[in-house]
């Protein structure tokens, strides 16, 4: 083998990965070497006999994992959106290695004494560094510095373990999504649009099957329920997709999530919070489990009763087509469909010829270009897939950055969107750019044809830019701070913000161009398509909230000994709908389980959705959805600001005050009786 090129500098073009030369056997030997750099830097750290200074304390530590961190940053990725079984193998190896080496890291009492030594006096310090100082001696002290004896030990215990789990969980979840697939006959295809069609047999041959498939892609499964007449068929698929997790297999993730849960509570109340709620909780937003339920009850209220509405009239539709049957959770996305076109004129079919993917990646481009003045332009380089597309972000003839779009869903990549970034934005060191991707799983057009997203796709696109935005636009000193490095229930403000753009006239007039006949969006429609956003909104938000309560009781009591009555017994409680299910289900609940990101934090979306009805607001006063100067605050206070204040800070600086939640309903709809 030849040298491993994970070892060095990356010294390709805007310093990315060299794809084309990274095999699967460089990762396990470039890990041992990375952690035993990284090991020798931090005890060099710890033993220095001089006294502590913010240079040979934190800037060190800032330096000590380059090169795991330029490591970790091509595997996890390649994880996440690329796996196989070489991959998963080392996955497994790899996280309780990983937890263990962290945990040594935050439990070196050499190296923490010199961090509080610092906290004694910070009078010398910027202020951007001092908030660093603050956030590292914060995060020692809740990965357990403090700790000794058993105590210590156990956490250590308890984080490796949580690794395996969190890694179990998610490598279950993709088995499930990647083994079922539900073939469809030629009398199956009736009443479904050309594009599923043509999506569903593009499934099939990447699957090697003749035919058509759907799998439990959601750009497959979503449309199927709305289109397919056959109500045993929507049965099936419905089943399948909210089954994952629970099939007495050896995918079953219940008992995991069982054990997780356990070891969370033990964590917590190790490092002294009554509840694991409380502890996640203490440096967000929020702060406490109070705040986030009554947040949630909040909306959770007119959210149910708007949706009980919708179900008689979606019942009524379904007894006039001559099934005499409660309506069940197969059936709302089909009515649905049905009522939208009676009460708005509008259905899928006719909106998704206008929603080409490479138009609406033009169209967050340009969204961006008229806010925040970034130019965008191709770069021919080697991905890590061929479905990859890379291009240069500028702004007035400075790099930003790379940004990196997957967008087509494939067996090798674990389901949902997001964003992550290959290197993160820093100048400690002179100027580093980030590299940052966005990772989809639209359904892909047969060879030659576009492939056509549904709005919600589009929704999505531009909710992972505005993510990719907060990375590329970030301008602060440390990358400890860069980025969406920040509070969780905040971090979520930049991409649902982005969102509202999507749906204004300025832009869909302009990029929602017809697939065949390349003629912009009547103006009828476009109106329809505004005037129809927060249809169906009971339904979404019940499926949501209903998501983020479980969440949160699983993690703010005694750990359950069974999740699934537990769950059980907080949809009872609220007086979930019988036909709507949670948005995620327990068992495939990767948000909370897959890994420590949105535990107990799950209602972080609703709570920076208080923020973002609110802040594009401040658009709406001026008269102008792109008003520069009220773009040129968002851009110094939001995303380039990183984390370098507290998130209230930051918000506050932008909008001059904090909202409530009179905003996020007024958004959805939901301030007027259902």
């Amino acid at each position: 083998m030849t040298a491993n090129p994970l070892l060095g500098p990356f010294t390709g073009p805007f310093g990315l990965p060299p794809f084309a030369e990274i095999e699967d056997a460089h990762f396990a030997p470039a890990y041992d070497a990375a952690l035993a750099e990284t090991r020798a830097a931090i005890n060099a750290i710890a033993d220095n006999p001089e006294p502590p200074s913010f240079a040979n304390t934190i800037e060190a530590m800032e330096r000590s994992d380059t090169t795991l961190d330029r490591v970790g940053g091509v595997f996890w990725n390649l994880v996440g959106a690329d796996t196989n079984d070489t991959r998963q193998a080392l996955q497994r190896e790899l996280s309780p290695k990983l937890s263990a080496f962290y945990s040594e890291t935050m439990m070196n009492a050499a190296l923490f004494a010199r961090i509080e030594a610092l906290m004694a006096d910070t009078s010398g310090l910027t202020p951007e560094q001092a908030r660093v100082l603050e956030l590292y001696h914060t995060m020692f002290v809740r990965s357990g510095a403090r700790l000794e004896g058993e105590a210590r030990a156990r956490l250590t215990e308890i984080m490796q373990r949580l690794a395996v789990l969190g890694t179990q969980f998610s490598q279950n979840v993709l088995a499930e999504e990647k083994s079922w697939e539900l073939p469809l006959a030629a009398a199956d295809l009736e009443g479904l649009p050309d594009f599923l069609v043509d999506a569903a047999a593009e499934t099939a041959r990447e699957r090697g099957r003749e035919g058509h498939v759907i799998t439990l892609s959601r750009s497959l499964i979503v449309p199927f329920l709305q289109f397919s007449p056959r109500r045993d068929l929507r049965e099936t698929a419905f089943r399948a997709w909210t089954a994952r997790g629970e099939n007495a297999n050896e995918n079953d993730t219940r008992a995991i999530v069982a054990e997780m849960l356990a070891l969370r509570e033990e964590r917590a109340k190790l490092l002294g919070f009554p509840s694991f709620s409380a502890f996640k909780l203490d440096r967000q937003m929020a702060g406490t489990p109070e705040r986030v339920r009554e947040l949630l009850m909040a909306v959770w209220e007119p959210a149910r009763a708007r949706a009980l509405a919708d179900a008689a009239r979606l019942e009524g539709l379904m007894h006039a087509d001559g099934v005499n049957a409660p309506l069940a959770a197969w059936d709302w996305r089909y009515y649905a469909e049905k009522l939208r076109h009676a009460e708005h004129d509008l259905d899928e079919t006719e909106l998704k010829p206008y929603l080409q993917l490479d138009n609406i990646i033009a169209a967050a481009f340009d969204t961006a270009h008229r806010l925040f003045g970034i130019e965008v332009r191709p770069l021919d380089v080697p991905l890590y897939h061929p479905d990859c597309r890379a291009w240069e972000v500028t702004k007035a003839g400075r790099h930003m950055g790379v940004f990196i779009g997957d967008y087509f869903a494939r067996g090798s990549k674990r389901s949902g969107a997001w964003c992550s970034s290959f290197r993160n934005q820093s100048r400690m060191d002179g100027e580093v750019r980030p590299i940052v991707v966005n990772v989809c799983n639209f359904a892909k057009a047969p060879a030659g044809q576009p492939s056509l997203l549904t709005f919600d796709d589009a929704r999505t696109l531009f909710h992972e830019f505005g993510h990719a935005l907060h990375a590329l636009m970030s301008d602060v000193t440390y990358a400890f701070i860069s980025g969406t490095s920040v509070a969780r229930d905040f971090v979520e403000l930049p991409s649902q913000l982005y969102e509202h753009w999507l749906s204004t006239p300025e832009v869909l007039s302009k990029y929602a161009l017809h697939a065949k006949t390349g003629q912009p969006m009547p103006k009828a429609l476009l109106e329809r398509l505004i005037a129809a956003e927060n249809f169906d909104q009971g339904f979404a938000t019940v499926e949501y909230v209903a998501s983020a309560l479980v969440d949160l009781d699983f993690h703010s009591g005694p750990a359950p000994a069974d999740p699934m009555a537990a769950q059980a017994e907080t949809l009872a409680r609220i007086g979930m709908p019988e036909a709507i299910t949670m948005r995620h289900a327990t068992p495939h609940f990767t948000h909370v389980f897959s890994g420590d990101g949105y535990s107990s934090g799950y209602y972080s979306y609703m709570w920076s959705e208080v923020m973002d009805a609110d802040a594009f607001e401040a658009f709406r006063e001026t008269g102008d959805v792109f008003d520069g100067e009220t773009a040129e605050k968002l851009l110094r206070h939001i995303y380039s600001a990183g984390g370098s204040a507290e998130a209230a800070d930051l918000y506050t600086a932008f909008r001059g005050r904090l909202p409530d939640v009179s905003a996020l309903l007024k958004g959805r709809g939901l301030d007027t009786a259902a």
